[in-house]
């Protein structure tokens, strides 16, 4: 009883800080606009009332550079705690996150080719062209990395997938220095180091769409997959005796996870901290049962990256600081908390 309102406790201030942020968000910027501008331009969006009231130029600022950039942060962090608690409970490893599988790696090599190499590709073009060269390198890093780690009786040990991981992540990452040191120029260089860290400075609705449409999708999933991931945390011969396909669910699920990480680099590059602390965060409030934990989980990682996000563009009115630095910044304290917190039990 205490664990499920402490559970809806969490999720009700959740939701208000997400549409207190939000709100903040869209009226922030080197363009301040009201709350009762911002509100008139989203009631009439959504075709509430007329907000006559509005200029054109307000409402350009808050709905078509702004709220998409809103809408994927929510979205790229619920996609990321997510992909956290169910790499977390696959691999048993407190220490997982969504880039596990080296797949922010390989989206940098597939950057490092556009940026670098000028490398085109057919039916895209523009800024589409490094999205979907990151998307694509992520994809096929996750190929590699499952790959090495299947056994032969199609087995896929979580020990033998991080070791994948980490030396096809390494590979990958050795490959984007060498690149930039040898064929990168400065400002070549600088456009790549930005990229690393992560930024929603691009984020238009196209972007927004797909990134919305696959939070939504995978909560729901994952969800479905709740039962699965409550037997697998108590290790495949429990797993077993409960019914699981153990091997099955955990192709399903690490696919399924690696989708998702590689749409959210994609579009906003590799964001570090949000997979790794926001599922032992939302734990210690929820405890285990996944039924709980992975929709409070997206909800806390939504409100972390756009608050993250909403500091990124406004702390500094001359430059936007990167969202990694700024997830570091919030990140690294809550990851010691927990350790001493842990400490402390021992």
């Amino acid at each position: 009883m205490n664990r499920w309102l402490g559970a809806t406790l969490l999720g009700v201030v959740l939701l208000a800080v997400i549409l207190a942020t939000a709100m903040l968000a869209l009226g922030m910027g080197s363009a301040n606009i009201s709350a009762g501008d911002v509100a008139d331009v989203v009631l009439r969006r959504m075709s509430i009332i007329a907000g006559e009231n509005v200029t054109v130029e307000t409402d350009r600022i808050v709905w078509e550079l702004r709220m998409p950039r809103v809408l994927g942060a929510l979205s790229v962090g619920a996609s990321l705690a997510i992909c956290g608690v169910v790499l977390q409970s696959l691999t048993r490893n407190e220490l997982a996150d969504p880039y596990l599988l080296g797949i922010s790696s390989g989206a940098s090599v597939g950057a490092v080719a556009v940026l670098v190499f000028g490398l085109s590709l057919p039916f895209v073009s523009g800024p589409l062209t490094l999205t979907v060269a990151a998307f694509c390198g992520a994809i096929l890093t996750m190929i590699l990395v499952l790959g090495m780690a299947t056994g032969r009786s199609g087995a896929l040990p979580p020990g033998r997938t991080i070791l994948a991981g980490v030396a096809v992540g390494q590979l990958c990452g050795a490959f984007t220095s060498l690149a930039i040191m040898v064929f990168g120029q400065r400002d070549i260089a600088r456009s790549v180091m930005n990229w690393t860290l992560g930024s929603f400075a691009g984020m238009r609705w196209p972007n927004a769409t797909v990134m919305v449409g696959c939070a939504v999708a995978a909560v729901l999933v994952l969800l479905f997959a709740a039962n699965t991931l409550d037997a697998l945390a108590f290790g495949e011969t429990s797993a077993r005796s409960l019914g699981v396909s153990v091997n099955r669910a955990r192709w399903a699920l690490l696919v399924i996870t690696a989708l998702i990480t590689a749409a959210t680099v994609a579009v906003a590059g590799p964001i570090g901290f949000v997979g790794l602390t926001i599922p032992h965060l939302v734990r210690i409030t929820t405890g285990p049962g996944h039924g709980t934990l992975l929709p409070l989980a997206a909800l806390a990682g939504a409100a972390l990256l756009l608050v993250a996000d909403t500091l990124a563009r406004t702390i500094r009115p001359d430059t936007e600081v990167p969202i990694g630095v700024i997830t570091a910044v919030i990140g690294a304290p809550v990851l010691v908390f927990l350790l001493r917190r842990q400490a402390g039990r021992s």
